[in-house]
């Protein structure tokens, strides 16, 4: 073992002792996304305090470990061959704070839980957040949205630890950038900490209503039955692309354990024992057979992780 990972785990060990985060070594990916595909991280950490991420992430720089941070790993395809580094998940951040009609969350809050939260509180403007299966963090990253709504509806202000400067910053309003499944954090290192909503009081039997006909939409329209990262494709300006796909006679097309889903062709499924390959095979065959068609060039919204980080 180098000098560099031994004074590595004896910080995540002191850090453990410490009650700042909970790690564990060698572990499976595929338990912690949610389309159950990928092999093993050296190492995956939870952080149990925002304010041990900065710390993380300089032992991290320091000791040249690999590391990408996730929500709940609900937009990932990992791959079968693991992550040569840290998976950091911000799941154990979970902290939700209400005044009046402003909504503060930690990055790793489920954005179902800040929807009932909102509403417990007769809070109106995230019922459309309700059933997807994201956190606050992932959902600012990629502007959700669902049912005519999207976190840009909403949002007031986001705060980060940008690694590259070691300092902490605030995006307010339209710095934040947020566009069609986009934001100032796309392609960016600032790792989320917390976001600010700004909402409307409401009647929470009216918004409980309409959260629960977004959900029984969901059940009835997509495959929540089988692991996937959802809709695998960003949608095509002035097409619908589930449509694209079934038009195209490509429902029900199957690699290995993957498959276009019957319910919704937008879905890849894991029918069972898919592998990263099949899913990576299949998005392929989609888009050439879309293109071929069309003359159109899907994009995925699923960000696939390789096992070894590529530097530019």
């Amino acid at each position: 073992m180098t000098n560099a990972i031994t004074e590595f785990e004896k910080y995540l060990d002191y850090s453990a002792g410490s009650g700042k985060l909970i790690y564990k070594k060698d572990l499976s990916l595929a338990g912690l996304c949610t389309f159950r595909i990928g092999g093993n991280a050296d190492y995956v950490i939870w952080p149990l305090v925002c304010d041990e991420l900065p710390t993380l992430i300089s032992m991290m720089q320091k000791c040249k470990i690999g590391y990408i941070v996730f929500g709940n790993g609900s937009n990932v395809l990992f791959d079968d061959e693991g992550f040569r580094g840290a998976a950091v998940f911000t799941t154990k951040l979970g902290r939700i704070e209400i005044s009046g009609e402003t909504v503060t969350a930690e990055s790793g809050v489920p954005v179902t839980h800040l929807s009932s939260a909102a509403m417990k509180h007769s809070l109106t403007g995230l019922e459309f957040a309700y059933g997807i299966p994201g956190t606050c963090g992932g959902a600012v990253y990629m502007n959700a949205g669902a049912y005519n709504g999207e976190i840009k509806d909403v949002l007031e202000e986001s705060t980060f630890f940008d690694p590259e400067s070691g300092q902490f910053g605030v995006f307010r309003g339209e710095q934040n950038k947020l566009e069609y499944r986009k934001s100032v954090f796309t392609d960016s290192d600032k790792i989320i900490l917390s976001a600010k909503f700004s909402l409307q009081t409401g009647d929470p039997d009216t918004i409980k209503g309409v959260m629960s006909d977004f959900m029984n939409r969901r059940v009835e329209k997509q495959p929540l039955e089988y692991p996937s990262a959802g809709s695998i494709f960003k949608r095509c300006p002035g097409f619908y692309t589930a449509k694209l796909i079934q038009d195209a006679g490509l429902k029900g097309l199957t690699v290995g354990g993957a498959q276009v889903s019957e319910k919704h062709s937008g879905f890849i499924i894991n029918k069972g024992g898919a592998t990263s390959a099949d899913v990576l095979k299949l998005i392929e065959k989609v888009k050439e057979e879309i293109f071929r068609l069309n003359g159109i060039e899907l994009e995925c919204e699923v960000r696939y992780i390789s096992p070894v980080l590529k530097k530019d």
